[in-house]
């Protein structure tokens, strides 16, 4: 970028949201229609906790009780760090391709396009692999609550899973299109209901399990292995279940260009959902493990194929377990709807610094309406496409959950470690900010967190002689992903991607921050950047 803009990144005047993006080096696009808690909202409603961790109890169940409530805090603590520097760099940087954004501005000049091609890839396919876990999560809960109508004699085809995701994700599309400011105000309900519900469930269910309730040396101390791993390992397996589900904070960072005091917004946004959700799912584990009943393996294979379907119906009933899970389902479809809103934002912004294919397309805004229509459909198309995969078998349905973590563990961890390494003297703080030496710390367990994370997403979850039905293929899916985009950008968009590009057209532009900001000049951004570095 012009080395103007360069030397304004980071400044957050007084002026406005709209100074502070054209420091850097972009004018506004979307209209900011969404408050601070409505960008909050947007990442509690992905995260969904209670849907969430009805879908994730395959992963936690088996390390037994106690698994699954410690195995929560701890993760969701490691998480925490990841969070934090993570608020910084929004609350510094705020734009809604951030990741690849800050990975390109605090990279060593070498690296900035490579890396910023790699995670904004990664990132944009993770996304779209979030939408896809989210909504085949949401089709399975559908058919599960069939199952629970017929005494477990209905079992859904994965032809029929794939025919309710297909519908799923184009109701998501057809919504998610529909006018911004809509959007922002449904957050706000979204909140609503997910506290509503586990509001629900952490008291009908000890009502409705109260003559076999288990003690508190059951629920904090009983480990179990239902893996052939020694037990230490199936219980760090048991983290999948909260870095599955406290996964989506980066979309307050999508969101950040059509959040007001953007600043201040995202790092709200980022903490406050991954606080709510440690604190509230601590809670929920606990009272899951307090009502579930002994024989784990037995409602892991329950014939309603959705282990929470068999744990509410063991302490409420027919009726109940029909009821919530429909509200369960429910929510879930609004998890889908928010990711779709989040992906487009970041798929958006990668096309409109042009390393999308088709990217001039897929960078127009519907003005209208303020959302990148196409986008959106972009990435449910897509989201369609992957989903495919789904019906090839459970392993597949299973890597391709994993695709949405590890790959967006991946575009979180690099710019975090660029900044830790080589980007600390270019960085002006925001109103959010630890401290330097606070801030260090954090951010290297932070990334070193996210390597120990991504290295456990690859694991097979039932033990290490895994057969073609149990492998765990997310090694071969992300691998694939990572090495996929690094060939693409050395073998031929490294002729043509350059970076971040300003669309800022109007010369002589004033801009609190920056003297004079002018057009971008086409030269190499890597060249531009030794000013700075």
């Amino acid at each position: 970028m012009d080395d103007k803009i360069e030397e304004g990144y980071g400044q957050n005047p007084p002026s406005g949201d709209a100074n502070v993006l054209a420091t850097m080096g972009y004018k506004p696009e979307l209209k900011r229609n969404y408050s601070m808690i409505q960008v909050f909202g947007i990442a509690f409603s992905i995260m969904g906790l209670f849907p969430s961790i009805s879908s994730a109890l395959v992963y936690s169940m088996p390390s037994g009780p106690a698994g699954m409530v410690w195995g929560w805090f701890v993760a969701s603590f490691c998480i925490m760090m990841v969070g934090l520097s993570m608020a910084e760099l929004g609350s510094s940087l705020p734009t809604s391709g951030g990741l690849y954004w800050w990975t390109y501005h605090f990279a060593t000049p070498k690296l900035k396009r490579p890396l910023c091609f790699l995670v904004g890839y990664s990132n944009t396919l993770g996304l779209t692999a979030g939408i896809v876990s989210i909504d085949y999560g949401f089709a399975q809960l559908v058919l599960a609550v069939a199952g629970v109508a017929t005494d477990g004699e209905y079992v859904a085809t994965k032809y029929t899973v794939y025919g309710v995701f297909a519908a799923c994700i184009i109701s998501h599309a057809i919504v998610a299109s529909l006018a911004s400011d809509g959007m922002s105000k449904l957050q706000t309900g979204c909140i609503v209901l997910n506290i509503a519900i586990i509001i629900i469930a952490i008291i009908a269910l000890p009502i409705g399990a109260r003559h076999n309730l288990h003690d508190g040396a059951y629920i904090f101390g009983k480990l179990e292995n239902l893996t052939t791993w020694p037990t230490g390992w199936t219980f760090f397996l048991g983290w999948l279940a909260p870095i599955w589900t406290i996964g989506s904070f980066d979309s307050c960072v999508h969101m950040a260009e059509e959040a007001s005091n953007a600043t201040k917004a995202v790092p709200f946004g980022i903490i406050s959902s991954i606080g709510m959700c440690w604190v509230l799912g601590f809670v929920i584990n606990i009272v899951l493990a307090c009502v579930m009943a002994p024989d784990t393996e037995r409602i892991l294979s329950t014939p309603f194929q959705q282990p929470m379907a068999q744990l509410i119906y063991d302490c409420l009933g027919k009726k109940w377990t029909l009821a919530l899970m429909v509200i369960i389902f429910v929510l879930q479809w609004t998890m889908g709807l928010s990711i779709v809103v989040a992906a487009s934002r970041q798929s958006w912004a990668f096309a409109r610094d042009g390393a999308l294919p088709f990217s001039n397309f897929f960078k127009v805004v519907n003005h209208k309406v303020s959302i990148p229509v196409r986008a959106v459909w972009g990435n449910c198309t897509l989201g369609l496409v992957i989903g495919c995969l789904c019906m090839i078998d459970a392993a597949a349905a299973a890597a391709l959950f994993s695709l949405a973590a590890a790959s967006n563990d991946l575009a979180w961890m690099t710019p975090i470690a660029c900044r830790l390494i080589w980007g600390y003297k270019n960085f002006v703080p925001g109103p959010f900010y630890l401290g330097r030496v606070i801030s260090k710390c954090v951010s290297t367990f932070a990334v070193l967190y996210l390597c120990f994370a991504i290295c456990l997403l690859m694991f097979p979850l039932e033990g290490p002689n895994p057969n073609k039905d149990n492998m765990n293929y997310t090694c071969v899916i992300n691998v694939a992903v990572w090495a996929g985009s690094l060939i693409y950008y050395f073998g031929w968009a490294h002729k043509w991607f350059e970076g971040p590009q300003s669309n800022l057209e109007l010369e002589g532009m004033e801009v609190e921050g920056v003297p004079q900001l002018t057009k971008m000049n086409q030269t190499d951004p890597a060249q531009s950047d030794k000013s700075v570095e």
